[in-house]
C-alpha cells in the first residue's frame, strides 16, 4: 500500500479549503465554521485540509482547474477532486451546499448508519 501524499491527510476523503492572506470570507468562515468543523459530521467524513492558494500546489493533488477566489472548498478522494465551493455564502448556505457535495459520497452513508446504530 502506498502513503498517502505529502501534505494530503491520510484519510480518504477530505475537504480542502483553499485560502490566502487577507481574505475576509476565509476570516468569517474561520470565526463561524472552523472552530466546530472537527466535531461535526461533515469534519468526520471529510477532514479539513488547508492550503495557501499563492503557494505552489502540493504533491499528490489532481484539480479540475486551479481555484481563482477564496475561500474555495475542493472535496479530494485521494487527492482527486470530486465537486467544488466556490466562496463563503454564510454559514446557514455552506452547511446546505456542504451537506449537498457530502450526502453523494459512501462515507455520508456509512456515517448515517452508524449515528443510526447509536440512537
Amino acid at each position: 500500500m502506498a502513503a498517502a501524499p505529502l501534505g494530503v491527510a491520510r484519510a480518504e476523503l477530505v475537504l480542502a479549503m483553499f485560502e490566502r492572506t487577507g481574505c475576509i470570507h476565509c476570516r468569517m468562515w474561520n470565526d463561524q465554521i472552523g472552530p466546530i468543523w472537527p466535531r461535526t459530521a461533515e469534519g468526520a467524513v471529510a477532514p479539513l485540509f488547508r492550503i495557501d492558494l499563492d503557494r505552489p500546489l502540493p504533491e499528490g493533488i489532481t484539480l479540475a482547474s486551479r481555484p481563482v477566489f477564496t475561500p474555495t472548498f475542493v472535496l479530494l478522494r485521494d487527492g482527486v477532486e470530486l465537486d467544488r465551493l466556490e466562496g463563503y455564502p454564510g454559514e446557514d448556505f455552506f452547511w446546505g451546499l456542504i451537506g449537498g457535495m457530502l450526502r453523494e459520497q459512501p462515507e455520508w452513508a456509512m456515517q448515517d448508519s452508524a449515528e443510526g446504530a447509536l440512537e
